[in-house]
């Protein structure tokens, strides 16, 4: 074996590969894109290109990770494998404090960070880009949009003394289009391919095994489904009343229903809309809904679907559910549907697949490592519950962070245990959502199942390429006949080869650089896209980081200064600030009962202030009465004198921000200076939030409770039957309440 000999990377490491020799050259020829199956080193071809840039041109590299398992996995790799000081090799993530990143940026050759972290920092001009050499953009297909690899690559590519960057993925998507706005998006003039069947990398391939197994839907869950269809038919048809047409009827897909949806919330934004639409839009949240759980039915099973319907029970008993969520919960077949689903005896024989293939490949390779995909969080929970049942098989749940009803999720830390538990041998079977197909340093497994298809090429590559690195591997697709199972397996398949085309057309271009590979489209102008001149400052929330808006700002010329603002989100004045709202934020404070507390403190704080609302679905997206937000508006302008302005997006919002900056420090001539504190709240106000809190609980139930009881004390001490005498307060509520305040603490 011979190994890569370069002053930077220690001897003997890094075995010399040529598809990577020959990768590296073109990368370090112009900014480059490389698409590199799964488990053949694309982090091998970043490093060479880093030690070569820092060797010849100097300055820093940067490498950007999405996430901070995999920055910390990356950072691991290059301190094992340069020759450098272990203090040159930094890792960026939001646990350091930004002061101290500050000071280790000055020092660091090599910088591993997250995204968001550098985009925080050069938005605070914390850091700057000019001695970077070297930028890697790990898991490039996730540069669409408005993602932070985009506004990233573009300051780099404006401020760098000396720029080139590095794009790599296994994966970057089917269409011309998406290949297309990832190149433009970090300035990506080179395409290099290589893929398993290249004569340079066949010699390290090892074969996959891919099969599909079709399993038959029992009757007893098709009877469970038809219950569905018939809701289903029963909400087309009054779609179909109010003169609403889909395109394939029942077939509608959820991205044609999410279209008809957006142009109906349009229909609402754009003036006086037909008093059908508001039914309309209720109507379609149904069908999505019920959608759903027929997808569920076919393709998970039954207690899948029981813990669905129970969140949509519990969605519609609560005090912020959607007209569509109650109706659902009262339609005839749906309480039919919850009777049968208690009597079912019969589960998903898929359930039983798992168990026979996972227990076959362990007794016929005992140190083997199984990963079962799923892709929903109660589907990992029932199949985990399941091998547990079976002997030799030791099986872990490996779930994303985010929680939810009844669904708490998994911290970095934990899952960093749970791989390493699995690599040990502790666990042999990991049973994984999405978060284990990308990157994560998940060693080679024998076998990968997946529990059911997906219509995603990127995630199908991803979770296909945990196996076969080493040695033999095997993949195993379960597919419920005669349901979208099928069809989401030939819809992956399709766009996996047209993938493989594409990419192959784009780099066998003659001579065109991904900038001119792209259809010419004439852009509509915003106010972002002309150039401001003017010295402006605005103090910006540190929350707000989080949206766009700031990125915006910045762009179009305005000066930043992060702080953490107790009233407002962006300060441009002595006496002006303004309060950022989308209509979902908006509305979910003025049900939770925050909005007027906020504008209150901003009244009060600052002589003048803006409430800007920004998007579109403020009368659509939660079935709240008009009246009730036109009342609210009302207030927001009669009672506290803040003036309400409409954003279309952040690149609106942030061109509005700017012009009122403007306004105030050039023509006003006022200095800018935050200031202002929350109002403290009243005691009677603590009190009903704390009564409040209690989920089913609203601030008027929480009064009445106040009221009637005297005290918070006496309300969390009082029975069952003494809380239903309060008005507001049925059976369900008092029970909830009870259950609340008697539980045992379990952390």
């Amino acid at each position: 074996m011979q190994y890569i000999n370069h002053p930077l990377i220690k001897p003997d490491t890094v075995e010399q590969r040529l598809y990577q020799l020959d990768l590296t050259s073109r990368a370090l020829s112009s900014p480059t894109l490389v698409v590199l199956p799964t488990g053949l080193g694309k982090t091998i071809v970043a490093l060479l290109v880093i030690a070569s840039r820092l060797e010849k041109v100097g300055g820093k590299a940067l490498v950007l990770s999405p996430t901070k398992p995999l920055v910390e996995q990356h950072a691991d790799f290059f301190r094992k494998v340069m020759n450098l000081p272990e203090d040159k090799i930094l890792t960026f993530t939001g646990i350091i404090p930004p002061s101290k990143r500050e000071e280790l940026w000055k020092n660091g050759k090599i910088v591993v960070s997250t995204p968001q972290v550098i985009e925080n920092d050069l938005l605070a001009k914390r850091i700057d880009l000019r001695e970077v050499s070297h930028i890697t953009f790990d898991e490039a297909h996730r540069a669409v949009g408005k993602y932070a690899y985009t506004y990233i690559s573009e300051r780099y590519f404006k401020e760098a003394i000396n720029p080139l960057s590095l794009a790599i993925t296994a994966s970057p998507g089917s269409t011309d289009d998406k290949i297309t706005e990832i190149c433009k998006n970090l300035h990506i003039k080179n395409i290099a391919v290589k893929t398993e069947e290249d004569s340079d990398v066949t010699p390290y391939i090892q074969k996959k095994n891919i099969e599909w197994i079709q399993i038959n839907l029992p009757d007893e869950m098709k009877k469970i489904k038809d219950l569905l269809n018939k809701v289903l038919d029963d909400r087309y048809k009054k779609l179909a009343d109010l003169g609403i047409r889909t395109p394939f009827g029942k077939k509608t897909s959820k991205t044609e229903l999410l279209a008809l949806q957006r142009k109906m919330q349009g229909e609402i934004r754009g003036g006086k809309p037909d008093p059908t639409v508001f039914s309309a839009l209720s109507i379609i949240a149904e069908i999505m809904k019920v959608n759903h759980a027929i997808e569920v039915t076919e393709t998970q099973g039954i207690e899948a679907l029981d813990k669905y319907m129970e969140r949509l029970e519990n969605e519609a008993g609560s005090k912020n559910a959607s007209k569509a969520s109650r109706r659902l919960a009262e339609d005839l077949h749906i309480r039919q549907l919850y009777h049968r689903l208690k009597e079912c005896g019969s589960e998903h024989p898929k359930l039983e697949a798992v168990k026979k293939i996972v227990a076959d490949q362990l007794e016929e390779k005992p140190d083997s490592r199984v990963i079962v995909f799923t892709n929903y969080r109660d589907t990992a929970e029932i199949v985990t519950a399941a091998l547990e049942e079976v002997s030799g098989i030791s099986p872990v749940k490996f779930i994303g962070q985010s929680s939810k009803y009844k669904d708490k999720g998994l911290t970095q830390k934990q899952q960093v245990d749970i791989v390493s538990r699995f690599k040990q041998g502790k666990y042999n079977v990991l049973v994984a959502t999405s978060v284990a197909e990308e990157g994560l340093d998940i060693p080679s497994t024998d076998l990968v199942l997946f529990y059911e298809p997906i219509p995603s090429e990127i995630r199908s590559i991803q979770r296909k390429g945990r196996t076969g690195r080493k040695n033999e591997g095997r993949v195993v697709v379960l597919v419920t006949k005669g349901t979208r199972d099928e069809g989401y397996y030939w819809s992956s398949k399709r766009k996996e080869r047209n993938m493989q085309n594409s990419i192959r057309m784009l780099q066998d271009s003659t001579g065109n650089t991904a900038e001119e590979l792209k259809t010419p489209v004439e852009k509509q102008q915003n106010l972002t896209d002309f150039e401001y001149k003017d010295d402006i400052q605005v103090i910006v929330d540190q929350r707000e980081i989080r949206s766009t808006v700031a990125r915006n700002l910045e762009k179009i010329g305005a000066n930043l200064i992060l702080k953490t603002l107790e009233v407002g989100d962006y300060v441009v004045s002595d006496r002006l600030a303004i309060e950022r709202k989308d209509t979902g934020d908006f509305l979910n404070s003025l049900i939770e009962g925050k909005l007027f507390e906020q504008i209150s403190n901003l009244s009060k704080a600052y002589k003048k202030g803006i409430l800007i609302l920004e998007g579109d679905g403020l009368f659509s997206s939660r079935m709240i009465s008009p009246n009730s937000i036109h009342g609210a508006l009302l207030s927001i302008n009669l009672d506290f004198g803040i003036d309400v302005i409409y954003s279309r997006d952040a690149e609106d919002t942030a061109s509005l921000i700017y012009l009122v900056a403007k306004r105030e420090q050039v023509n006003e001539k006022r200095p800018v200076r935050a200031h202002g504190k929350k109002t403290a709240r009243l005691l009677s106000e603590q009190q009903e939030y704390i009564v409040s809190s209690i989920n089913e609980i609203g601030p008027v139930a929480a009064r009445n409770l106040l009221t009637h009881f005297g005290s918070v004390e006496k309300v969390m001490s009082a029975s069952e039957e003494e809380l239903r005498k309060v008005k507001l307060i049925g059976p369900k509520t008092a029970a909830k309440i009870k259950e609340i305040v008697s539980s045992e603490y379990k952390a």
